[in-house]
Formats: C-alpha cells, structure tokens, sequence
C-alpha cells in the first residue's frame, strides 16, 4: 500500500473513532443540547478545541521581503478599509482563523480545507468585538468556529450560530478573494501579507491536505449531496437577497471573462480568471460582493436549494 494511501486509512479510521465517540450533546467542551442543527449531524474531526491554533497576534511583512509566498501559491486577500492584505494558504492549512483588524475594526479571516472555503467577517456581535477559535468539530465536512465570549459555535459556511447564547446571531462577511499570490500582488502592489513567523512550529512548506485535495470524496459525512458535479468541483457561491447561486468553475469556463447575471432580483457582474484560478461577483457599480470559492459539495450541503449557473441557462441541481 503507498504511504499516501495509509495516510487516507488511518484519517478515516480517527474520523470515524471521533465521530462514534461524540454521540452526544457534549462535544469538544460544547454543549449541543441547544443546538439549531441536528447534535448528530456535528461531529468531530479528530483534534481537540484548539488543537489548530488560530493565530491572535498575526504579523505581516511588505510584499517585498524574503520569504513572500511563491507567484503560484494561493492566498485569501482582502482589501478593506484602505488596506490590503493576503493569508498564504500554506499558512492558513495549519491555523484555519486568523484573529485581525483593519484600521482599528476586528476582523476574522477563516479557511477551511476540508471545504475550500475561504471567508472573513466583521468580527463583532452585538456591537461587541470578538474573537474565534477552532472547535475541533464539524459539519457538512465544514469548520466550525466557536466565539471565545460565549462559547457558541459557528459553522463557516453558515454565517450564523447554531448553538449557545448567540445562537440565531449572524455574521457579515466580507468580500474576500481566493486566488494566487501573483495576482493579488498584481491588483494590490503594497499589499501586506502573512509572515510564517507565527509564533508556532509547523511546517509552512508541507500541504497536510495535499492527498485529499487529490481525492474525490469528502471525508466527512454531509447532510445533502447532489451528483450533477463532481464533489470538489470548484465553484464561487454567492447570497442576494436569500437566494443562493452557484457559479461552476467548468461552467465559468466556457464563457470566460466578464458575465453579467441576476441573483435575487439584482444585477450582478461575475469575473472569472481561468490563469489564476479565481472568479469574484460585482454589483453594476463596480463593487465587490461576498461570494467564497469552496469545493461544490460544500456549497451544496448548505445551500440545496442553490441554483446554478449553467453557460447560457440557469438550473437547478
């Protein structure tokens, strides 16, 4: 058997030891007994709540120092309040949240890798400033965060608590671009970006989803799937007004460049950059929405009514 082969037997073995010993409303130190979601249906993804560390105190280095990330490397980068900044993905495999503000605003800048999805939020509730941390828990293969205030967990791809004294609360996100470093750099010359100086001994140069990324399937149950795209197809999911639209890259694609389309009553403007492997919607003004680039079986376990970009019709899955 190959290395990497062992490598996936023994994650689904640990995956499926987890997730038989946290049937319960307990989980990770998370009380679920309140839960908008099925308990059952969170499950554990093997590490403790905050066995990923997310980073608190992040550092950043000008695009021209030593040790930048590579022009292909991929990176999140979100340009906000008259800053830019991108979040290698080399980095973010080993810390998932990082913990930031942007002139003076907290902000939280997420990944998961098991989804693809990328995501940053006005980190504040209520008002209040808040912090995240890494849960250790999952669902729809997703990570789920929990606010370090009340303890109430978050899925990503949710926007919204489903469990403690904020359930029901949402988040704001923000728009935030996955894409290579090359061409982050290109639109954004005096971006900053993550030092690797994290304070935490990883090895930033090693991708510990390397094999998964090459595989198929999820490794984690969901609780909808749809066969009309392979599971890790990559698309940009995007919200307008309650509706959900998922935009195919393979669809994308075929009609390369600049489509304009309507998502919940609005006109909306999608780029799609077949090079860097990245695409981003507008509204006619020219301003960037929150959309997120995941794998499409994670947009579709939370978004099945979602409908879908099809080049030249709309359908759904």
């Amino acid at each position: 058997m190959k290395v990497d082969a062992r490598r996936k037997v023994a994650f689904l073995a640990l995956a499926a030891l987890a997730s038989a010993c946290s049937a319960g409303p307990f989980k990770n130190g998370f009380d679920l007994s309140d839960a908008t979601v099925s308990s059952a249906e969170i499950v554990s993804g093997g590490p403790p709540r905050d066995g990923i560390p997310a980073l608190d105190a992040p550092r950043f280095v000008s695009a021209r120092s030593a040790g930048v990330p590579r022009d292909q490397d991929r990176v999140l980068g979100l340009s906000h309040k008259g800053v830019a900044k991108a979040y290698p993905i080399a980095i973010l495999n080993w810390h998932e949240i990082v913990n930031d503000q942007f002139a003076g605003e907290p902000v939280a800048v997420t990944y998961c890798p098991l989804a693809l999805s990328g995501v940053a939020y006005h980190a504040r509730i209520d008002g209040r400033p808040v912090g995240f941390g890494t849960s250790g828990l999952l669902y729809n293969s997703n990570l789920v965060m929990y606010d370090r205030e009340t303890l109430s967990l978050w899925p990503q791809l949710m926007n919204q608590a489903v469990s403690g004294r904020f359930k029901g609360k949402s988040l704001k996100p923000l728009p935030l671009l996955h894409t290579t470093w090359a061409d982050w750099r290109q639109r954004h010359p005096n971006t900053l970006v993550l030092s690797a100086d994290t304070g935490y001994h990883r090895d930033y140069g090693r991708d510990p989803y390397a094999d998964y990324a090459q595989s198929r399937d999820p490794y984690f149950p969901v609780k909808a799937q749809s066969g009309r795209y392979p599971p890790k197809e990559w698309v940009l999911g995007v919200e307008v007004n309650g509706v959900a639209k998922a935009y195919p890259f393979t669809e994308l694609a075929k009609a390369e460049g600049e489509i304009e389309d309507h998502v919940g009553g609005k006109t909306a403007w999608v780029r799609f950059d077949r090079g860097h492997r990245t695409a981003a919607v507008y509204d006619p003004d020219g301003t960037e929405l929150p959309g997120v680039v995941a794998y499409w079986f994670a947009w579709y376990a939370f978004h099945p009514d979602t409908v879908v970009f099809q080049a030249g019709r709309e359908v759904r899955p």
